[in-house]
């Protein structure tokens, strides 16, 4: 592939470990402060592709369409507001296409949606890692100015609303593309719980792997091997990184309980097994 420059390719738990920390120490305060953000894919293939790009076609001209009806036939079941920064995270959080892409601050939790389909165990997982606070640098001025001002490295939709209140006005800040970060507000238990943020290209046909390709000093990406995947998969459950934490409600508690009790390959469960749920 050709962004294999910049992968780490761990075969134990302890070297999952220090990839996962890495370049994580601020010696500008003496203290351990990632600047990166994480996204965990059950297969090494996967791309950096949004949810709007799978559609295929002329998904770019869909964009508006996709997002104009959603406004207008969610209000009787949300009110976000009337910014257009707050409907699209609404609308990526709900399963809508969107040019977005799903983050993390914790490398555990990339590495739960990592881990999480059994199905997948057959092949490479993978980790991408995004240094946004150096990303934020490459904005254009205008946005950059106002995440200095804010002391911040990543845009909240009350920020972002004053400078552009439109995609359209958000790709003609400059012809050249460019990368930010969006925290959503806080919809649901699952945002908060799964420490999450979005990406967001400044053109719905933007290809962040590619642009990524062009800037290798922003990221990296961790390789998984698929025999390690049962090791990491039993060791985040003990570390109570699971569906029933990160999907609080009975659909999360039914995922985890279904993944936590399904056997390994080969393996068979006897009548005389204990419960193997702590508690």
């Amino acid at each position: 592939m050709p962004l294999s420059v910049n992968d780490i390719h761990v075969t134990s738990w302890t070297d999952l470990q220090q990839a996962l920390f890495r370049d994580t120490w601020d010696s500008r305060i003496g203290r351990f402060r990632s600047p990166f953000v994480y996204r965990g894919l059950r297969s090494s293939n996967w791309l950096l592709t949004t949810s709007l790009q799978r559609l295929g076609g002329e998904y770019q001209q869909l964009e508006n369409h996709l997002l104009r009806n959603f406004r207008k036939y969610g209000r009787d079941f949300t009110q976000p507001g009337a910014s257009v920064w707050n409907w699209l995270a609404l609308a990526q959080h709900h399963g809508l296409p969107t040019r977005l892409l799903d983050w993390t601050y914790s490398p555990y939790v990339a590495l739960h949606f990592a881990t999480d389909d059994l199905e997948a165990y057959g092949e490479d997982g993978v980790i991408w890692a995004i240094n946004y606070v150096l990303a934020a640098e490459s904005l254009p001025p205008s946005l950059r100015e106002a995440l200095r001002a804010e002391g911040s490295n990543v845009f909240t939709p009350e920020l972002l609303e004053p400078l552009c209140t439109t995609l359209r006005e958000l790709e003609l800040l400059r012809d050249e593309q460019f990368l930010l970060f969006l925290e959503p507000p806080s919809l649901d238990a699952r945002i908060v719980h799964q420490y999450a943020l979005f990406s967001l290209m400044n053109t719905a046909q933007a290809s962040l792997h590619e642009w990524l390709e062009q800037r290798p000093e922003l990221y990296f990406r961790i390789i998984i091997p698929a025999q390690l995947k049962w090791e990491i998969r039993d060791k985040l459950d003990q570390a109570n990184i699971t569906e029933r934490v990160l999907f609080p409600g009975l659909g999360g508690l039914s995922r985890w309980l279904h993944r936590h009790y399904t056997p390994t390959p080969g393996q068979q469960l006897l009548d005389s097994d204990e419960d193997q749920i702590p508690g």
